[in-house]
């Protein structure tokens, strides 16, 4: 990971493209301005981390409900005698 120091008006460059702006600090927050191409997806990581949680939730639930739906079949098939 790099660390830099910046001070408002300072900008990086990451890449062919993308400036990140040190628009204001006050009171502790950092306000930056990201200068991107418009094919670049920009996203806060709190949201990646959320959305990641909840596709991880779904998909086990979705599994275990696949295994209980199976585990019913099979009951299902040994009570009819098939």
């Amino acid at each position: 990971m790099l660390v830099i120091t910046r001070k408002t008006g300072e900008s990086i460059v990451i890449g062919d493209g993308i400036e990140i702006t040190i628009a204001d600090i006050q009171k502790g927050k950092v306000k930056i301005a990201i200068d991107a191409p418009r094919n670049v997806a920009i996203y806060r990581k709190e949201i990646i981390d959320e959305v990641r949680a909840a596709n991880l939730d779904a998909g086990v639930r979705g599994r275990l409900e696949s295994v209980e739906q199976t585990a019913e079949d099979l009951i299902n098939r040994s009570n009819t005698g098939r």
